[in-house]
């Protein structure tokens, strides 16, 4: 009797070790298929996947009878361990623990549009008082965010990242679940070893009288990964415009693999998928907020105010619409994202809604194109390779999305921020 039931138990192991392992292995096969049933858009990609080093992570969304979100993943080539360049796409999971930090702090007077000074405390840091771009010409966390939602800019995260403060930033991606990422640098400044390491003191105040200060920071903290594909090619353009005969190195610098991009936006968008004490310490105004700007075209901001030849309408949906100018824009289709580009990388990460038709899905993808092997000389094949691989791969999903049978319509009325 004990042997039948052990041979019962090691026979249940099996199968369930089986099925998991089918599991994996369908997880893969699913998107390659996809891929290469569409040669005609993806062969160049599929012959090198290793040059262009592409990645895609893919969740299906089915909803329950209580619109309680399902999730099924697919991967192509998904390696956390395999370094890219994240480029911009850390400013989302920056601008949502801005968010989440004046909440923590919980002062009278203290809020995301709270008007905010920057000092220069450390070498290299600069200093901040005024921001034309808003509407009453003062920086805050809230203008700072939008700035990041609607074109990327730059300068807003870097000072989001000093208001967080770069140890505190990286503790809370610990306790938020991500596995391999660290944002330990500003962007777009050279901002490397020591100095990176230096954050700025900030007062925020209302009517010249300070509500907050926080005094300069300092981080001693390194947050090593181990990682490949740290250093690539075979030269690089140093600030000279001298072109360096060496590889490039990317030691040292931010990392934010596609699993844990899409596990911050399905925390993000889906928060009554999680246990309370697993969400962001976020109101139900921050996350309308977040949602609404993420999903804006550009031309749909009067504070900041862009310049629609600068910033098209398509300008950050790399997934399904690439960087076409003359893309036409379908209004029952939102697109909840963040995008980076920088070093031949592009990726995008991104939850796609189609209001009218009852879809919704995850996807996260890079793709890169460097054809000369150098680095920082700012010639990539962007507009070649990476958009249109974006701009195909996202709307194939989409097609395939349409052919899906849901026993439950998905009620999306709370991402609906259409004017």
């Amino acid at each position: 009797m004990i042997l039948n039931t052990m041979h019962k138990i090691m026979t249940l192991f099996f199968i369930l070790l089986t099925s998991q392992i089918f599991a994996q292995k369908m997880d893969t096969i699913y998107l390659e298929k996809l891929l290469k049933s569409h040669p005609e858009l993806f062969q160049n990609i599929l012959d090198h996947p290793n040059k262009n080093e592409v990645q895609i992570l893919y969740t299906q969304i089915d909803r329950d009878k209580n619109n309680i979100p399902h999730f099924t993943s697919f991967s192509y080539r998904l390696d956390p361990n395999w370094y890219f360049y994240p480029a911009s796409t850390v400013k989302l999971p920056t601008a949502i623990l801005a968010l989440e930090k004046i909440n923590e702090l919980n002062l009278s007077g203290l809020s995301k549009d709270t008007p905010l000074r920057i000092d220069s405390s450390y070498e290299k840091q600069t200093a901040v008082s005024k921001d034309e771009s808003s509407i009453n010409g003062l920086p805050s966390i809230g203008h700072y965010i939008k700035k990041i939602l609607l074109t990327s800019d730059n300068d807003a995260q870097n000072r989001l990242f000093e208001f967080i403060g770069r140890a505190e930033l990286n503790s809370k991606l610990i306790k938020h679940g991500t596995k391999n990422s660290r944002i330990v640098n500003r962007l777009a400044i050279g901002d490397k070893g020591i100095w990176a390491k230096h954050t700025n003191s900030i007062t925020f105040y209302q009517e010249d009288k300070p509500v907050y200060k926080q005094e300069a920071q300092y981080d001693p903290n390194d947050y090593p990964i181990k990682l490949q594909n740290t250093v690539q090619g075979k030269g690089y353009m140093n600030d000279k415009d001298e072109i360096i005969h060496e590889p490039w190195s990317f030691e040292g610098l931010n990392v934010y693999p596609l699993d844990d991009q899409q596990m911050i936006l399905k925390k993000l968008l889906f928060p009554e998928a999680f246990e309370r004490r697993e969400r962001f310490k976020l109101t139900k105004e921050d996350y309308s907020f977040l949602y609404d700007y993420m999903s804006r075209y550009p031309f749909e901001s009067d504070y900041p105010k862009y310049d629609t030849t600068e910033f098209w309408p398509t300008y950050s949906k790399l997934l399904f619409y690439g960087r076409e100018k003359e893309a036409s824009i379908n209004p029952n289709i939102r697109i909840f994202n963040k995008y980076g580009d920088s070093y031949g990388y592009n990726i995008d990460n991104a939850y796609i809604v189609d209001f009218e038709k009852g879809i919704e899905f995850l996807l996260a993808v890079v793709v890169q194109s460097n054809e000369n092997g150098i680095y920082n000389d700012g010639i990539y094949e962007y507009d070649t390779v990476t958009y249109p691989f974006l701009k195909n791969i996202g709307q194939v999903i989409y097609q395939e999305e349409l052919k899906r049978d849901k026993k439950v319509k998905p009620d999306l009325s709370k991402f609906d921020f259409r004017k």
